[in-house]
């Protein structure tokens, strides 16, 4: 009689997972290309878009694949969050973009800048961190990622309050009203990627 072998789909997970963590440098790589470079906006903006429709996809796939399988790696609801917490940081990279685009902005300035750094900066803390989930091993070292994403978000907290200081100070009430959502959507781009580190915390204190 043939065996039939029901093994976890461990490798597929951890393929996707790191895939949305490639997707989310890639984006952010983009963003920083956009607002550093403040030429060929809407071909910028194209590619941001689609690398939007990409982490969507796998997120799809993480989730589906979640449903379909009898165990996972660890907690399924920790799946799911670090799913939905990268591909948030996408999203909020993506309507960065949209509102720059929508609203007609000018040259993006220094704090701008700086956050679009800071994103990319958490983004490779979250690529290099991702691939430690697959062995008991990594998930020490995990843990230092996630300390140096606190601390990009931390920073990325005092460049918005700063960013909005100088907004109120140096623009007409249409701009703020602009460039405050620009704002905000980036910042919340790195509350995401410090979702994201959270996840990768509890799974090592759980797993470790």
């Amino acid at each position: 009689m043939a065996k039939i072998s029901i093994m976890p789909r461990e490798e597929k997970f951890f393929d996707l997972i790191e895939a949305g963590a490639a997707n989310m440098v890639r984006t952010a790589e983009a963003l920083k290309e956009l607002v550093n470079d403040w030429r060929d906006i809407p071909e910028k903006f194209h590619k941001i878009t689609e690398l939007e429709h990409a982490g969507d996809s796998i997120t799809h796939q993480i989730i589906a694949m979640l449903h379909r399988s009898f165990v996972t790696p660890f907690d399924r609801e920790d799946i799911a969050l670090l799913a939905h917490s990268m591909d948030d940081v996408v999203d909020f990279i993506h309507s960065a973009a949209d509102y720059m685009m929508l609203y007609k902005v000018g040259k993006p300035n220094d704090r701008v800048r700086e956050l679009a750094e800071i994103i990319l900066l958490g983004a490779k803390e979250v690529v290099a961190a991702a691939p430690k989930l697959r062995k008991k091993s990594g998930l020490k070292s995990l843990l230092e990622h996630c300390i140096e994403i606190n601390r990009l978000e931390n920073q990325a907290d005092q460049a918005y309050r700063a960013a909005l200081v100088e907004l109120f100070e140096e623009h007409n009430i249409a701009d703020v009203i602009k460039w405050r959502e620009i704002y905000e959507s980036m910042e919340s781009a790195t509350d995401r990627c410090e979702d994201v580190a959270n996840v990768f915390e509890g799974v090592a204190l759980k797993n470790a």
